[in-house]
């Protein structure tokens, strides 16, 4: 993704912060916690939406509270690492919502993903139905979380 070149400010960071720790505050509440009017603040936060800095809005779900307690972190390693392989296997994984999260990695494996499921059955059919399917793995290294120490999506700028 190409992203339009501006100049963050010490505001644009404030609002920044605000957005990520809480996204449904009102355009009144971020201006007044940044020590703007409503109306540039919005300007600042559509410019920011437009440039791609801020990507996407949503809620946070509790994984545990809708059923999938279970993360598993898996090392992938691709027979061949040739672009149309890597590819392959990028636009597979894209396709399971199992896969809250995926990387392109240096060392000793080709992808991080990171899964969730509701127990060991589940992960085990996701192995069976989905990855072991994808044409090119080479082999498959899974590690089980046993708790959750740190989780946070505000970046620190």
């Amino acid at each position: 993704m190409e992203f339009a070149k501006i100049q963050l400010t010490t505001i644009d960071r404030k609002i920044l912060r605000a957005l990520q720790e809480d996204g449904r505050m009102t355009i009144q509440a971020i201006a007044d916690r940044v020590g703007l009017s409503a109306s540039p603040c919005l300007r600042r936060i559509r410019q920011m939406e437009k440039s791609g800095i801020i990507a996407a809005y949503s809620a946070t779900v509790d994984q545990r509270a809708v059923g999938l307690p279970v993360s598993v972190f898996i090392s992938i390693k691709l027979e061949r690492q040739r672009a149309a392989e890597l590819d392959r296997f990028a636009d597979a994984i894209g396709a399971w919502p199992e896969v809250m999260e995926g990387y392109l990695m240096t060392g000793q494996f080709d992808f991080l993903l990171r899964v969730v499921c509701a127990d060991l059955a589940a992960y085990e059919a996701f192995l069976r139905e989905k990855l072991t399917q994808v044409e090119g793995v080479g082999s498959i290294e899974s590690s089980f979380s046993l708790g959750q120490v740190k989780y946070s999506r505000v970046l620190p700028i």
